[in-house]
């Protein structure tokens, strides 16, 4: 057992990078960002778009409906929060 890593060299799971745009910002410091991700349909081999509405902490309150922002996974802040804001991309014009 002489040739075991120490615990400190394992790697570590690393949290999901998303980029969205921003779709709602009713509630206080929350982002809905709208998430689309394109697949290989497993039986027609088509291309196919899919929409996810991920709810994302925005602690600034600085994102606007249209931007294009990048969200990070995180541990569960409310029912629906999983994810919070790292940054703005792109401003809505």
């Amino acid at each position: 057992m002489a040739d075991a890593e120490p615990a400190a060299a394992r790697p570590t799971n690393r949290r999901k990078v998303r980029e969205g745009v921003v779709v709602s910002t009713a509630g206080d410091k929350t982002a809905v960002v709208a998430v689309v991700e394109r697949v290989r349909h497993p039986r027609y081999d088509k291309t196919v778009q899919r929409t996810k509405r991920l709810h994302a902490h925005d602690e600034a309150n600085d994102a606007r409906t249209g931007d294009r922002v990048r969200i990070m996974e995180t541990r569960p802040l409310s029912k629906l929060k999983h994810w919070r804001l790292v940054e703005v991309l792109e401003r809505a014009r």
